[in-house]
């Protein structure tokens, strides 16, 4: 790969924008920006395996090839063709096509499709003097995104979505895409040190995500990316990052519960946790989160309780709302907990001190923030 500076582009969940820029700046990454719905910065072929190693937030890490306007089929063919597709897609590379237009005059996909298809093709056949490539080897997925005429083409780098840790095999109904718990528990400023409490634990997903995060433990580390079969990113790239990122973890005690009702959920989520190597420093219990308590005087409870659209009908839904927040309405703790009802505050019995709003898969939801009346961790006295 030409060790020229590059470009990476981070999709992520609506409203997770901010919290994506920042991780990559806290990984040193320059000139980072934040759009609707994705990240930008600036980066070297070393920094491709160490974002997708330690982004907890963001969805996937594509490499800009280029970008150019286009308003007809001609355009956007010749464009594809100008571009250097030989310094990264090898001889034998696969490299299918798929993307998404928004508000061009080539709105019709699997045209654009098949003309961008043609014209790498017609690049790297010239390149390597072939006809018919053998597309035999690694994948180089393309990825095209037309907005408002503009044209950028990338290289996934990353294969299965970010949320994929490796760690959730299977999962109950209606599970939380990892990203979006990990920014939960980051959004309430979970650093490790205090007691943390999620009482619809389900799978485990939030539960885990915080002891990542406690642990400083790079949440990607349990999987494969397709960038690692590149020939353009020697495998000493991902080892380093790899040995980097365990260097960074924390050895410590944490104090991290979850709880379900459904038995099978607890166990499901003790084998989770298990999977991503956290089973040391969370503990799952069957409890009714109606009933929940918890004798600690500071800590941070985040929660995601099933609502209407997912899994329990609007009125059980908000039944359950009302008996979390008499349980919790003198809890010290404070209280995150995403939910998609507009009517959850007056279930829950007292209006939030502060709002976010965020998307679980294509549900609007908002995060219900209550941290105002918590009191304060008592520092150790020097």
């Amino acid at each position: 790969m030409d060790m020229r500076e590059l470009e990476l582009l981070v999709p992520t969940l609506f409203g997770l924008e901010g919290l994506c820029a920042e991780e990559l700046r806290r990984l040193k990454l320059p000139e980072v920006a934040a759009e609707n719905g994705r990240v930008r910065c600036k980066a070297a072929p070393a920094d491709i395996p160490r974002v997708n190693l330690n982004l907890r937030t963001g969805e996937r890490v594509l490499l800009v090839v280029g970008r150019y306007r286009a308003a007809d089929f001609e355009a956007l063919f010749e464009g594809c063709r100008a571009l250097p597709w030989e310094e990264f897609i090898p001889r034998e590379g696969a490299f299918p096509v798929k993307g998404h237009s928004l508000n061009s005059q080539l709105h019709a996909v699997p045209a654009c499709q098949a003309v961008l298809k043609k014209a790498a093709a017609a690049r790297l056949g010239e390149k390597y003097g072939l006809e018919t490539l053998p597309e035999s080897g690694a994948l180089y997925q393309i990825q095209f995104s037309i907005m408002r005429d503009e044209v950028t083409l990338m290289l996934d780098t990353t294969g299965a979505g970010l949320h994929k840790r490796g760690y959730r095999a299977v999962g109950v109904a209606a599970p939380l895409r990892e990203t979006l718990a990990a920014a939960m528990v980051l959004l309430s400023r979970y650093r490790g040190r205090d007691p943390f409490c999620d009482p619809f634990c389900g799978s485990g997903t939030i539960p885990i995500e915080a002891a990542l995060i406690a642990k400083n433990r790079a949440p990607g580390l349990d999987r494969r990316f397709a960038a690692q079969k590149w020939q353009s990113l020697p495998a000493k790239l991902w080892l380093d990052a790899a040995e980097e990122a365990m260097d960074q973890e924390f050895h410590g005690q944490y104090d991290i519960w979850g709880g379900d009702i459904d038995p099978s959920a607890v166990e499901l989520s003790r084998h989770n946790a298990e999977l991503a190597g956290v089973d040391d420093c969370v503990r799952f219990e069957v409890a009714d989160a109606g009933k929940f308590h918890r004798d600690s005087d500071y800590g941070q409870l985040v929660t995601n309780p099933p609502y209407g659209e997912r899994l329990l009908d609007q009125q059980q839904a908000e039944q359950l709302y009302t008996t979390l927040g008499r349980a919790t309405k003198n809890s010290p703790m404070k209280q995150y907990i995403l939910s998609s009802d507009p009517l959850f505050e007056r279930c829950y019995g007292r209006p939030a001190d502060k709002r976010r709003k965020l998307y679980n898969g294509m549900i609007k939801c908002e995060l219900h923030m209550y941290f105002k009346n918590a009191p304060r961790k008592p520092r150790p006295q020097v």
